[in-house]
């Protein structure tokens, strides 16, 4: 896990792109597995596979009590590949009672030819998705308690049991918006 520092984590623009290679142990997926929802919430931040879960930790807190996780997973179906994107809020907030929807996307790309990328929008409680070059849109609202402010933190992480590569990373601070 490498924390991206620099910038405030709180309100950030943040793009990264990921190549991954030795895809013949990429775990095997049903062609009947279809639903992304299903999978991402199965198959969540917390759960290790081969290829993922890799992505970013948006919103974290110094101890990661509290972090959202924008993720992909890279399975094998057949002779082909599929990159799953998911967006996991639950473990956003220490709060009670919150709605913490996992989501999910198929992206329609082949790892073996094109890098993974992600680009995230992380405005206070709003974090905003887009993988594989806005294949993808994944939008959650969060309510953190400890990850606000200068207590946000953001990490890019890899869970996964087979090694990628970051090719690109990029990550800026966002101001409130002004009228002229």
């Amino acid at each position: 896990m490498i924390e991206i520092s620099g910038i405030t984590a709180s309100q950030a623009d943040v793009e990264i792109t990921f190549r991954v290679s030795n895809l013949k142990h990429a775990e095997v997926l049903s062609a009947e597995v279809v639903d992304p929802q299903i999978l991402c919430t199965k198959k969540n931040a917390t759960t290790d596979g081969k290829f993922g879960p890799f992505g970013l930790l948006v919103l974290a807190s110094k101890d990661l009590t509290e972090h959202t996780a924008v993720f992909f997973r890279v399975f094998r179906i057949a002779n082909s590949f599929r990159v799953l994107m998911c967006a996991d809020p639950s473990r956003s907030s220490l709060k009670p009672f919150i709605d913490k929807p996992i989501y999910g996307a198929f992206l329609a790309l082949d790892p073996r030819y094109a890098k993974i990328s992600l680009r995230t929008l992380i405005d206070h409680s709003i974090v905003e998705s887009f993988g594989g070059e806005g294949l993808a849109c994944i939008t959650s609202r969060v309510y953190p308690v400890l990850a606000v402010g200068e207590q946000a933190h953001l990490y890019a992480f890899n869970k996964g049991t087979q090694s990628l590569s970051i090719s690109s990373l990029s990550a800026w601070s966002m101001k409130k918006s002004q009228i002229v």
